[in-house]
């Protein structure tokens, strides 16, 4: 029988206009909504649509439209859904937030909440992402209680999950390539070593990752693991990993896949923390709060937009580095890439944030037109482009940006240390620089503001102890670090980087047969 429905359904597509009446003609109207209602996702450049949440996960992320994926649709949370979500446990928030964009067809709910359970069990805070409040309405939200003291455990530590799950299902293998800058790294080998079912690569950046960072990472010695310690910076490794990732035969063939921040479970377990931590410093629900982000590769920052855009009453404020591109484009429209700057914020040091993709299209109304002609240009004209004027306005809307050199970092460093006893990695003293930035023009009624604690201060002791003189306590196995054997391969300038990882895939490929 034929049912007419005439209301909009309450997670629907968030580029419709409001009070719109979507007119659906159902047949067998249980089964068929159960299958209308399941999410998909497209690419931002228009061309690649309906993937399963198995296949964004196991995409490059770099598509053959050269896009990124996002859902084909924003679900929307209500208040009165923000005011049940307020007495979950962490864990229980990522579970209902990944609910909206897995479907049960591909993850039943049961599984999925052993999934989310398994991911963080090795996190050392009870609360997982504890929010610590300090002098002066200084809230920071630690994002660092995983196996590797850095944000980034958050999300890698449930993608991990995710994947083995289908993984284990299909009886299938595959090669995970990663880029990082030091965090990500750490944690995407943590979250797949010793894994039955994946192999992981790892490029790093000779020099420019902390001693902790790198000693994470190259201690690491599963058989499934291989690392790579390159002679070059992040973006010049990115050029090296997008090569293979955009070669669609190749990485077919090979069964290739990355969890960088262009994969899309990332993103959409980063939503979380920002709604938690939305939840722990209102005052009331629908009182908007402030976030400020340290921001490198725009991957949190994407995360952030989505919750706002799913109706999360947040003002987002980006804060960076001396590598200012994320600033410059938010405030001027001044998309354009400059040499990248060694700072004591390593993970922040990036000229090309491949996430502006996403912020850009969500910002636009998914307008794919627009995506294309904008990365054309940025690609073709030695990555400089100048944002169109109706999107400045709407990045205007959106976000606030600040910017924090190396002697204000430090200061920030030094001042949070003696008025609160509390130490700052040099990532999260970009965000807080901002709070002491601001202060004098806040007030009784301005909103709360958060700052993003996106690693722990033993990671960066070099930082910490040579430029604010301030002396970390490092953890029990961050100190065995140092005496551990390990395991990781040279390249240098001159080696060709793109055969060398080829070379290394197709070995791994062959071990399979």
């Amino acid at each position: 029988m034929w049912v007419l429905i005439t209301r909009l359904v309450s997670c629907w597509v968030d580029a419709f206009p409001p009070d719109t009446v979507i007119v659906i003609l159902i047949p067998n109207q249980s089964s068929w909504l159960s299958t209308f209602l399941i999410m998909k996702f497209v690419s931002t450049r228009g061309t690649l649509r309906g993937l399963s949440f198995e296949d964004a996960l196991m995409s490059t992320g770099f598509l053959r439209d050269g896009g990124l994926l996002l859902p084909e649709r924003i679900p929307t949370i209500s208040a009165d859904t923000l005011t049940k979500w307020s007495t979950l446990s962490y864990p229980e928030l990522v579970t209902e937030v990944v609910s909206l964009y897995v479907s049960e067809d591909e993850i039943p709910r049961v599984e999925l909440t052993g999934v989310i359970e398994r991911a963080f069990r090795r996190f050392r805070h009870e609360d997982v992402v504890p929010v610590t409040k300090l002098k002066d309405g200084l809230h920071v939200h630690e994002l660092f209680h995983g196996i590797t003291y850095a944000f980034k455990d958050l999300a890698l530590s449930c993608v991990g999950q995710f994947m083995d799950y289908f993984l284990s299902k299909r009886k299938k293998r595959i090669i995970i390539l990663v880029v990082t800058s030091g965090d990500t790294g750490s944690a995407a080998l943590e979250a797949v070593r010793g894994s039955k079912w994946i192999d992981i690569i790892v490029m790093l950046p000779k020099d420019r990752c902390s001693r902790v960072q790198e000693l994470m990472m190259t201690t690491v010695l599963e058989d499934n693991c291989h690392l790579y310690r390159v002679d070059g910076n992040c973006d010049d490794l990115d050029e090296v990993m997008k090569a293979v990732l955009t070669d669609e035969n190749y990485c077919k063939k090979h069964s290739i896949t990355t969890i960088n921040s262009v994969n899309w479970a990332r993103i959409m377990v980063q939503i979380a923390h920002h709604i938690y931590g939305y939840l722990k410093v209102c005052r009331s629900i629908g009182e908007t709060v402030e976030t400020v982000i340290p921001t490198g590769g725009c991957g949190n920052l994407s995360g952030a937009t989505i919750a706002m855009k799913m109706g999360l009453p947040i003002k987002i404020t980006t804060a960076v580095n001396d590598n200012d591109i994320v600033a410059r484009t938010f405030r001027d429209g001044d998309w354009s890439a400059n040499e990248v700057k060694m700072t004591i914020s390593p993970a922040m040091d990036i000229q090309c944030p491949y996430n502006l993709e996403r912020v850009f299209y969500l910002l636009s109304g998914r307008d794919t037109d627009l995506i294309n002609q904008l990365a054309e240009e940025f690609e073709s004209s030695n990555s400089k482009v100048q944002l169109p004027s109706n999107l400045l306005t709407k990045i205007h809307d959106a976000f606030s940006t600040f910017c924090a050199d190396e002697s204000t970092t430090v200061a920030t460093m030094k001042r949070c240390w003696e008025e609160n006893g509390y130490l700052l990695c040099p990532h999260t003293a970009t965000a807080v620089a901002c709070h002491y930035e601001r202060l004098d023009s806040r007030s009784a009624s301005s909103p709360p503001r958060i700052c993003l604690a996106t690693a722990s201060p033993a990671k960066f002791t070099e930082a910490v102890e040579g430029a604010a003189g301030l002396t970390p306590q490092l953890p029990d196995d961050i100190k065995a670090l140092y005496t551990m054997p390990t395991k990781f391969e040279e390249l240098v300038k001159g080696d060709n980087w793109n055969k060398v990882l080829r070379g290394r895939i197709e070995e791994i490929t062959k071990s399979y047969s």
